[in-house]
């Protein structure tokens, strides 16, 4: 009997194939990655750049991404009333106190927004100050919002990423818009990610944290 229900339940997943969700964002790095995330669990994604819609302002007051994951996928869930999702992230240092943790303001300090050579004289210059090396975290949260009554929230451990070491250092190395990939070294072999050989970052914890998320609650948006 079970053998008969697991395959109907397989054909059942597989007729109802491509369900569709808007990720909240306008960036297409992230969409296309989120798309090899979820690709094996048969979601068709789209992002806010194939609307053309206006699109709301989200002002991201949240104290943690969690807070702002669930603030934008409300404020677009009202104003597109489509099932979609959200993301916001924050980086944590396990050495700090809470008022020095940059948190979802990586970039703001000071109450302005840094350019990337100031963001890695300024987190270089933290490090500095606690010994030469951070072990930092970025912590990842997420907001499903199928309709009001469904909205599955989470910021489990199993979506951030690998710890890794912030030192005072910087590589010589730059890539425009991720000025702390200069600052970035690999915790196991204390080298710089940009030394590595293979330089792909081993992302696979986090994608199967996300795709057990979406899968645990997709079935429960398809009922």
């Amino acid at each position: 009997g079970m053998f008969i229900l697991r395959k109907f339940w397989h054909v059942y997943v597989s007729e109802v194939k491509n369900m569709i969700l808007l990720y909240a964002t306008t960036n297409p790095a992230k969409l296309d990655s989120m798309r090899r995330v979820l690709d094996s669990l048969s979601i068709e994604l789209t992002g806010l750049c194939d609307l053309n819609l206006p699109l709301p302002d989200v002002a991201e007051t949240g104290k943690n991404p969690l807070e702002n994951a669930v603030l934008k996928a409300k404020i677009y869930y009202e104003a597109l009333h489509t099932p979609l999702f959200s993301c916001d992230s924050g980086l944590y240092f396990e050495e700090l106190p809470d008022e020095l943790q940059p948190g979802t303001h990586i970039r703001r300090v000071g109450g302005r927004s840094l350019s990337d050579e100031e963001m890695i004289s300024y987190y270089s210059d933290l490090a500095g100050k606690h010994g030469g090396t951070l072990t930092g975290r970025y912590k990842n949260a997420v907001c499903l919002i199928f309709d009001p009554d469904h909205i599955y929230s989470s910021m489990d451990e199993s979506i951030w990423t690998e710890p890794f070491l912030l030192t005072d250092t910087p590589h010589s190395k730059r890539v425009a818009g991720y000025p702390l990939d200069s600052l970035s070294l690999d915790c196991k072999t204390r080298k710089y990610y940009y030394d590595l050989p293979d330089q792909e970052e081993d992302s696979s914890t986090v994608d199967a944290g996300y795709r057990a998320f979406f899968e645990a609650h997709c079935r429960d948006g398809m009922r």
